[in-house]
């Protein structure tokens, strides 16, 4: 792992480059536990401050200090963002994989419900489940959501891998040896499947931070609780833009876009490591 990690450092600049983001999104998180205020409370410091030394993002009309209240709002996006991502990997990996590996009727059948939820317009749905569920919607329950909504495009990509898998001859052999289904699923075919996963991961990852991010500037989610477009909705509502508070807007748009690119590179790079052939050829190894 150690070796792997220098590797990775020496060769690819994308990984660089996403490890330093890494290391930003995490030094964020952990100074949430040092905060000096309370990421929603208001005038502890002076109102609508440009960035200094003392205020090192500015502050909001609101009398909040920007850098803190960011830290907070960076925690809780990555952590939604997160167990969406891990709930929807349950459903795609399941689903890809069981469809892709039994076909027969067990594959229309899957594929059916994978086909639905394709082109289901998700934006819509999540606007018009918002609105109805407002009182009783948690973060939890928004997590849950977009899980069920942000799967399907997934696990068809799983699904095209393990159709090429299984009828490779290790996986002939494997059966012909009797091993269960279970097992050729996630002991022979996984590992080939990991760089399809890991790159799906990343994109649901940001993708349901950015639909967070959306729901919150149009108010449709726990304004009480401070998240990168919580931040960006109140920053509208006092219309930091036309007061002059540029850096209301600005710091959190910034952390999106250096997280987001970061995140992504990351996970360029480490599918050209988990792939056999790029990592041959990021070593410089023969074809």
């Amino acid at each position: 792992m150690i070796n792997a990690f220098k590797g990775l450092w020496k060769t690819s600049g994308y990984f660089r480059f996403g490890i330093v983001t890494l290391a930003f999104s995490l030094t964020m998180v952990i100074l949430t536990f040092f905060a000096p205020y309370k990421p929603m409370e208001s005038y502890v410091v002076a109102p609508d401050q440009p960035p200094s030394f003392d205020n090192w993002f500015g502050t909001t009309s609101r009398g909040q200090d920007l850098f803190w209240q960011m830290t907070f709002a960076l925690r809780n996006s990555l952590g939604f963002g997160i167990i969406t991502a891990f709930l929807s990997r349950i459903i795609a990996i399941w689903v890809g994989m069981y469809s892709g590996y039994k076909g027969g009727w067990l594959d229309k059948f899957l594929m059916s419900i994978n086909d639905s939820f394709v082109i289901m317009p998700v934006l819509p749905i999540l606007l018009l489940l918002n609105f109805l569920l407002r009182d009783q919607m948690n973060w939890f329950y928004m997590a849950l959501m977009m899980a069920m909504l942000g799967w399907a495009w997934d696990a068809r990509l799983i699904r095209s891998q393990v159709l090429s898998l299984k009828e490779r001859v290790f996986s002939e052999t494997a059966v012909f040896c009797g091993m269960p289904t279970r097992k050729i699923i996630f002991k022979e075919h996984m590992p080939y499947v990991l760089p399809v996963l890991f790159s799906t991961t990343i994109n649901n990852l940001l993708w349901s931070i950015g639909m967070e991010v959306t729901l919150s500037i149009l108010g449709l989610t726990n304004l009480n609780n401070p998240t990168i477009g919580v931040v960006i909705f109140w920053a509208n509502q006092h219309q930091a833009m036309i007061s002059g508070s540029w850096w209301w807007i600005a710091a959190p748009v910034l952390v999106t876009v250096f997280v987001f690119t970061g995140l992504y590179l990351l996970s360029v790079s480490l599918n050209e490591f988990i792939d056999p052939r790029t990592r041959l050829r990021m070593k410089g190894g023969a074809a």
